[in-house]
């Protein structure tokens, strides 16, 4: 949670205590004109749509989606327009309407016999059900399941109908497969490097589109895997996430080294937002990952999320060590009160399995790469911007705190990259990334 954003939004510090001393549930402090923020100061990235500080980042995320055509700017736009931000399930509700709009298109061009047409609508109608799911109020109602199936269908269709080469796969994982897809370049030679790709807390791996294209584009094959804590290995197959990355990643590895034409002693990790704190920890352990890139790098992962709670509750949380009883009951009360911190905390607890913000907080603090970033050897590259929201400051830690070869690529307002994960500057973000990759791999 971006404290900055809620500030702007009133909900901040003081806005979010103030609600534990009974302000009326729907009330958010009110703006007077002399308060409100100069347009011209502000910054490109705060569109001014929502009133919900999480839902417009998230809606930037969802307009950046037309560089690799898995959004329309008129369809994202439309959609954010009819969105009540105070209404718990404004958000699913629009976002699957669209979808649905978008995946009859898609049907009808069918039935028409248009199939690169329709491959277009279905592509983003997938993305618009991913959509409806980021920022749901209810992580285990049954629409959650059903609007998940409904992407991966529309997206499977569109695979088919745009002839992408890609193929759906199963990766054994404790007892159970994990669903994703291998993407085969068609510039690629008989035996060519891997990127395997890992997406973040909320993301989807399919929204990684515009890098999978740069990737494969260039020679690279591409790997995305629906992790645990992650798109329907939490949705469907209740898998949350879990500190002990290497857990996931050997197996991922060991699916992928068998696969014909991947170099086994070329295979690149990259992780995005979250992922950029979880897949450190997997090289730390994986030997065979000859290039890891972070985005952004994370050295404590559990740190930065205690941080930004301490910033935004400071009298909530020295709580949770002495009385988590308490703490949970005043958090219950600030979730009550704010949608925003409700859907943040119910899901944050969904995809790490705890059935309390206290026990949520306590799982939290196991993320750290602190013990074992010594142990990685590979040459890495850790990605950071100077507007970083979520984990700032521990990008230039990490990459402090490592011994192997290593570069440190710094995303600046100037280059428009300076948001988490280069949030609207994808063709930026892709050739600053890959032309460093290029080099190694």
């Amino acid at each position: 949670m971006n404290r900055r954003s809620l500030l702007h939004a009133g909900l901040g510090i003081t806005g979010g205590l103030a609600l534990l001393r009974g302000a009326p549930a729907s009330a958010a402090p009110a703006q007077s004109a002399a308060d409100a923020p100069d347009p011209s100061s502000q910054p490109w990235y705060e569109l001014g749509l929502l009133a919900d500080p999480i839902m417009e980042s998230q809606l930037l995320h969802f307009l950046a989606a037309t560089y690799s055509a898995q959004a329309d700017v008129g369809e994202v736009l439309d959609t954010a327009h009819r969105i009540n931000a105070g209404d718990d399930w404004s958000w699913p509700t629009e976002w699957s309407s669209t979808a649905d709009r978008i995946r009859a298109m898609g049907d009808a061009s069918l039935a028409g016999r248009h199939p690169l047409s329709a491959g277009q609508a279905y592509l983003r109608a997938a993305n618009y059900y991913r959509a409806a799911l980021i920022h749901h109020p209810e992580p285990s109602h049954p629409s959650v399941v059903e609007t998940g199936r409904k992407a991966v269908e529309a997206y499977n269709k569109a695979i088919t109908l745009l002839k992408l080469p890609a193929v759906a796969v199963r990766i054994p994982y404790e007892g159970t497969r994990l669903p994703g897809y291998f993407f085969r370049s068609p510039c690629a030679h008989a035996m060519a490097p891997l990127l395997v790709f890992q997406q973040g807390r909320d993301a989807w791996p399919e929204e990684s589109k515009y890098v999978i294209d740069a990737a494969l584009a260039r020679g690279y094959h591409c790997l995305i895997v629906h992790a645990p804590g992650q798109g329907m290995a939490i949705r469907e197959l209740g898998l949350p996430f879990r500190p002990d990355w290497e857990k996931v990643i050997t197996p991922v590895i060991d699916f992928a080294v068998r696969i014909a034409g991947v170099d086994p002693r070329r295979i690149a990790l990259l992780g995005w937002s979250m992922g950029g704190a979880l897949v450190p920890r997997a090289a730390a352990f994986e030997r065979r990952i000859k290039i890891l890139i972070p985005n952004p790098g994370v050295l404590n992962w559990g740190q930065a999320m205690f941080t930004q709670f301490g910033e935004l509750f400071p009298d909530l949380l020295p709580l949770l060590d002495s009385d988590p009883a308490a703490f949970d009951a005043k958090m219950a009360q600030l979730m009550d009160a704010v949608f925003l911190y409700r859907w943040y905390m119910r899901d944050s607890m969904n995809k790490h399995g705890a059935r309390t913000p206290s026990e949520l907080l306590f799982k939290l603090r196991d993320f750290t790469n602190v013990p074992v970033v010594d142990r990685i050897r590979c040459r890495t590259l850790v990605m950071d911007g100077t507007a970083e929201a979520f984990s700032r400051g521990q990008a230039k830690q990490l990459f402090d705190a490592l011994t192997c070869p290593k570069d440190y690529l710094l995303f600046t307002e100037e280059d428009t990259g300076l948001l988490h994960c280069q949030e609207g500057a994808s063709a930026v973000a892709n050739q600053r990334m890959f032309d460093w990759l290029d080099e190694y791999l």
